[in-house]
């Protein structure tokens, strides 16, 4: 009786998991469909160019589908695969490493930084998902050589936040409770972004922005400026997608420029209004969500977030999304970390650890 009562309790609870997984997934086709709507309707009342978006829309759903497949059938291969690609395609492809063919002042650092980061999370999920040592040792090898590999190509960005995606992923070995690690990211993601706000808006001390413009560079300051400029001239809709760089003065008068506010945030609101950034907003949400709720590890959940949080970071302060292959990278990191179990298969710590 005892037994069967306790089989019967935790078959209710798999059940009721699964039923609050399928709920996030269902947020995840509304939310990802209402941007590409919205996208579509502000390109159309300002005769905007919606391609960009789409593209980038349809590669996160790509990479996200990808992920929950090659996740569910492979959970220690594939992320360490993922990993290998990342960096493989960051050194083999020159428009992805800062170097000589930069062609604006800003570059592509951004999507270095960003894929960089994205493989050393990918590479410490591996480790999360094997139970032996040896190859777990070896994947949080691989992800300090990732680190190394960002120093190498001067992506100081890079090297810092693949060093605490490893801090971090190591620190959530510790962590009981996923709920105040996901919040703690949030956090961290809407500070970055405040900041961004603040920077643009000339509401920080001199002194302090004048020791960001050192850091950021004053072209950026100045694409952030106009940004925010625009957003306030039409906050409901925009100016509409992919004519930032037609409408911003800084952009206007750089020789060679890809027309990039060089901020997620405020090319949102530029370009489609305040909706336009929250339905930003509410994309990562959706994923810290997916990642609450995942059957998957703690650790394993926290550092795919950690990962994410830290690409949001990066895109808060540069163009990293505008790049199909870090889009496709979200979402395959995003997928990997929420694929469900194959029946059967057991992962470490999946029943000692619970979110919370």
């Amino acid at each position: 009786m005892g037994s069967t009562g306790m089989t019967s309790a935790a078959g209710a609870e798999a059940a009721a998991d699964d039923d609050r997984r399928s709920v996030s997934d269902v947020w995840g086709v509304v939310i990802l469909g209402a941007c590409a709507a919205w996208a579509l309707i502000t390109a159309a009342v300002h005769d905007g160019r919606p391609e960009g978006v789409l593209l980038a829309l349809l590669a996160v759903a790509a990479g996200y589908a990808a992920g929950r497949i090659c996740g569910a059938l492979l959970p220690v291969a594939a992320p360490a695969a993922g990993a290998l690609a990342g960096v493989g395609l960051t050194v083999g492809l020159p428009q992805l490493s800062p170097g000589p063919e930069i062609v604006t002042p800003l570059g592509h650092a951004g999507a270095t930084a960003a894929l960089l980061t994205l493989s050393a999370g990918a590479a410490c999920c591996a480790a999360w998902a094997t139970e032996s040592a040896g190859p777990r040792l070896a994947l949080r090898a691989l992800a300090a050589g990732i680190a190394v590999t960002a120093a190498v190509l001067g992506s100081v960005g890079g090297f810092a936040a693949c060093v605490a995606v490893l801090v971090c992923s190591l620190a959530a070995g510790r962590t009981r409770h996923r709920g105040a690690g996901i919040a703690g990211l949030a956090l961290t993601a809407a500070l970055t972004a405040a900041l961004t706000w603040a920077v643009a808006g000339r509401v920080l001390p001199d002194g302090l922005v004048a020791a960001l413009e050192g850091r950021l560079t004053r072209h950026r300051v100045g694409l952030w400026h106009d940004a925010l400029r625009l957003a306030r001239e039409d906050a409901a809709l925009g100016v509409g997608p992919g004519r930032f760089g037609e409408l911003s003065g800084t952009a206007t008068r750089t020789l060679l420029s890809d027309g990039k506010p060089h901020s997620a945030p405020l090319q949102q609101a530029a370009e489609q209004g305040v909706v336009g950034v929250a339905l930003l907003a509410a994309a990562f949400c959706w994923i810290l969500y997916a990642l609450w709720r995942t059957r998957r590890p703690t650790p394993g959940a926290l550092t795919a977030g950690a990962a994410l949080t830290a690409l949001a970071m990066i895109a808060c302060v540069g163009n990293a999304l505008s790049f199909t292959t870090v889009s496709v990278g979200a979402g395959l990191l995003a997928g990997l970390a929420t694929a469900r179990p194959l029946a059967g298969t057991s992962l470490p710590h999946e029943t000692a650890v619970r979110p919370g």
